[in-house]
């Protein structure tokens, strides 16, 4: 009888009423700049209800807590507030080191199964699993101890375990699909955790090599189901994300490289697979969505800054060219005007074609013509559709800057080695002297539309689209003084219509 109440949702509205209330508390009360500020209060609290200082008090709302997502299975209003509660505490430096002390937040961190917390087991609540695990790192690795951290992850261990064990035959059933979704999640959170070199290095230790195996059997058996690829492709997006430099290995180590390796099967495995399949109702969750997290995630590798590609070319290693062949044929399958219409995917492509045109332009230039035109096309689109929202939205302002940066890299590329050089030696500027050849028009239109952008609409970010001008300004002066020219007569006429115009009104 007492757990049906949980069901109820006057019940529910009473307890997201007390949450609140301990979130404006704690702020007032219990944050890290509260601390000598509330002598008062918790001397007026001592007497009435013998809460004398921080940690009594803690100890209140993390059993609030720990009761909520111990008996709350179905409420995902309750549960994702009772966890932003959770991890508001964690993430505090005075208060997630008083958590730490307390044996309710003890018990939790050693026993994060779904026999303790059954709202674990509810796939309505799989997106919360992410920041219950990302609370737990938080705790986990506030202790600086390695042997700490492989004790509190034996839940997740043995759920690896069993999926490693489970043959390929029996794969494809319900049970794995959702155990598969639900580690995904929860590495997802413990990697969002990691914020230096050492508590990443933990991870990586950990699940490399023994368990990477399973993400690449994983996308193999259930590349057709977005519910299992799209929580898996992004735990990998956050794994490989160089966030406050916390990949960064010794000099005399191969993780980089070795971490990239697993990236390109990852991406290749799910690319081949996923390119094959027939379109269907629902083509962004089925396909686009899971093209823009491998977008992500391969920019996120290429500008992490901890791998020598050069390495692979060297010797002989396909991962690099293979990863970049099977992103390109993913972005190509997708028509431009669908590109632009989904924001996510917008910037995940953008910022790859950058990251290409920055660091890997060799490739770019080596395309086949029309796949070049194609792409640098796109980034003209890229400018025109971003100027068009650049006064609702900063995510416009974002998206000319990174075709702005990678027009910028072309453009520079260009007068480096064929407008000042004698004649093009390398193929790569033999393959762009000769791209350019085949489309003239190719940089005066870009030249014209950034012109356009600076002049005409209201510009925000002036300086981003200032350094492509430059570049494609300095190429050829006679491009200049054409479009200069064509600017200054397209005015005149417009001058000329409204005096014809204030003439015919007046």
């Amino acid at each position: 009888m007492f757990m049906k109440r949980y069901g109820e949702l006057s019940k529910q509205r009473l307890d997201r009423a007390i949450l609140t209330f301990f979130q404006h508390f704690r702020k007032s009360y219990v944050g890290d700049q509260a601390v000598h500020s509330s002598k008062q209060l918790y001397a007026r609290l001592s007497e009435l209800l013998g809460l004398s200082d921080h940690l009594l008090l803690l100890n209140v709302i993390v059993s609030k807590i720990a009761t909520n997502l111990k008996c709350y299975t179905e409420s995902e209003e309750v549960i994702d507030h009772t966890l932003s509660l959770f991890l508001e505490l964690a993430s505090g430096y005075m208060t997630g080191k008083l958590l730490l002390k307390l044996d309710a937040i003890k018990f939790i961190v050693a026993n994060h199964t779904r026999e303790h917390f059954p709202f674990l087991e509810e796939y309505r609540s799989s997106r919360s699993r992410t920041t219950f695990y990302y609370t737990i790192g938080w705790l986990i690795f506030m202790e600086d101890s390695p042997v700490k951290f492989k004790s509190s992850m034996e839940p997740l261990l043995h759920v690896f375990l069993r999926l490693e064990t489970t043959p390929d035959s029996m794969f494809r059933t319900d049970a794995v699909k959702y155990a598969l979704i639900g580690l995904m999640r929860d590495l997802r959170g413990i990697a969002m955790a990691t914020n230096s070199r050492r508590t990443y290095g933990l991870v990586f230790d950990w699940l490399y090599p023994a368990h990477m195996p399973l993400l690449l059997k994983g996308i193999s058996h259930w590349t057709d189901t977005p519910e299992v690829t799209t929580p898996l492709l992004k735990f990998m997006a956050e794994f490989v994300l160089n966030k406050a430099q916390r990949l960064t290995f010794d000099s005399s180590s191969p993780n980089g490289i070795l971490l990239f390796r697993e990236v390109s099967k990852l991406i290749v495995a799910y690319g081949t697979r996923i390119l094959s399949l027939p379109n269907v109702a629902d083509i962004y969750g089925y396909k686009y969505k899971g093209i823009w997290v491998c977008l992500t995630i391969l920019s996120r590798a290429l500008a992490g800054n901890y791998v020598n590609f050069g390495v692979f070319e060297l010797y002989g290693d396909r991962a690099l060219s293979d990863a970049l062949d099977i992103a390109l044929k993913m972005t190509l399958s997708i028509p431009l005007a669908d590109i632009l219409a989904f924001r996510k995917l917008t910037r995940a492509y953008f910022a790859f074609v950058e990251v290409l045109c920055s660091s890997h332009i060799v490739f770019v230039l080596n395309l086949d013509t029309n796949t070049f035109m194609h792409i640098v096309g796109s980034l003209e689109s890229g400018l025109k559709v971003s100027a068009l929202s650049l006064h609702n939205t900063w995510k416009g302002l974002h998206y000319a800057s990174q075709c702005a940066s990678a027009v910028d890299n072309l453009a520079a590329y260009y007068f480096n080695n064929i407008t000042i050089g004698e004649a093009p030696t390398s193929p790569a500027a033999i393959n762009l002297a000769r791209h350019i050849a085949d489309c003239p028009n190719l940089f005066p239109e870009i030249l014209k539309t950034l012109f356009e952008i600076v002049l005409f609409e209201d510009c925000g970010n002036q300086w981003s689209l200032s350094r492509p001008m430059l570049s494609l300004t300095i190429i050829s002066e006679q491009i200049f003084s054409d479009l200069k020219a064509q600017i200054l007569a397209s005015q005149v006429k417009v001058a000329a219509m409204e005096r014809i115009r204030a003439r015919h009104f007046s």
